[in-house]
């Protein structure tokens, strides 16, 4: 094991962690076949078969098993490691990673990050969109942008604004179809929401009305298909207050339909911030998302 490369080791942790070549090619940024000779080279080192290989995927072994927890807490030691390195960065200048929700990052960081490299030329932003919460603590990101409260010990979180969310609609549809009047008004229209997440469901609910899936005539779980559906005119939906004012396509509707706002959150391992770069990003996307909230 002191001769094992290491990363041997991280190829193996993620596979374990993900379960197929190809999503641990994705989180540690590596190529599939290197992922595959990597862990077929650890299992020819150590002299033993760390995964079953099937249509579902990779599925350690008992000797895998074994072997996993070590190798995940050496890989949290190596990411301690390099988290502590570049809190003693200070340059500003090179690649900071950042993750955000799907929206966020489609629609508002891009014209954010325009900004950053005017005022920062020597700095590369890296952007994961992904409502999924990454993980800091293995530095899949440097700075994650959130819309709840990160709940990781070692993180620093700052909430930026609370997003009032509105209900909304394309002119097109509006013109077609009628303006609602009132709430109630939503069911005899064409609605906007989501497949299999239920959280307008619930909220239709906490209205007093009781709904299914089947109430949502277009229906996807990818926020940009649903917002992209909102602009083409397939119906009414939600979205929030900040972005709706800056489509000229889109209309709120129904001011008075009383919706939860949207907490943002931005967050970093305490072990970064003091890298000058890393930093500079965060105050920097603190300051621009804080006004992108107030429209």
């Amino acid at each position: 094991m002191a001769e094992l490369d290491w990363n041997l080791i991280r190829s193996f942790v993620a596979v374990a962690e993900t379960g197929s070549l190809s999503a641990a090619a994705r989180r540690i940024g590596v190529s599939q076949p290197t992922l595959g000779r990597h862990v077929a080279e650890m299992e020819a080192a150590l002299g033993v078969v760390l995964f079953r290989r099937g249509r579902s995927g990779y599925d350690l072994t008992e000797s895998g098993m074994a072997l996993y927890e070590r190798g995940r807490a050496v890989g949290e030691q190596a990411a301690a490691f390099t988290r502590l390195a570049e809190g003693r960065t200070v340059a500003v200048a090179g690649t900071v990673r950042v993750t955000a929700s799907e929206i966020i990052a489609t629609y508002a960081l891009p014209a954010i990050t325009a900004k950053l490299a005017v005022a920062e030329p020597d700095i590369e932003v890296e952007i994961v969109a992904s409502n999924q919460v990454e993980n800091l603590l293995r530095r899949d990101a440097d700075i994650a942008v959130r819309m709840t409260e990160p709940a990781q010990l070692d993180l620093v979180a700052r909430r930026i604004a609370d997003l009032p969310l509105v209900a909304c609609a394309a002119r097109s549809y509006l013109a077609r179809r009628g303006r609602p009047e009132r709430p109630e008004d939503l069911l005899d229209h064409e609605l906007i929401g989501f497949d299999r997440g239920t959280e307008l469901i619930e909220g239709f609910a906490a209205l007093g009305v009781e709904i299914d899936r089947h109430a949502f005539r277009f229906r996807s779980d990818n926020q940009i298909v649903l917002w992209e559906a909102l602009k083409a005119g397939n119906g009414i939906g939600f979205g929030q207050a900040a972005l709706v004012a800056r489509e000229p396509l889109l209309e709120a509707i129904l001011p008075e339909l009383r919706l939860p706002t949207l907490p943002m959150w931005l967050a970093m391992h305490r072990d970064v911030r003091t890298s000058a770069r890393i930093r500079r990003v965060a105050d920097f996307l603190y300051a621009e998302l804080k006004a992108y909230s107030a429209g």
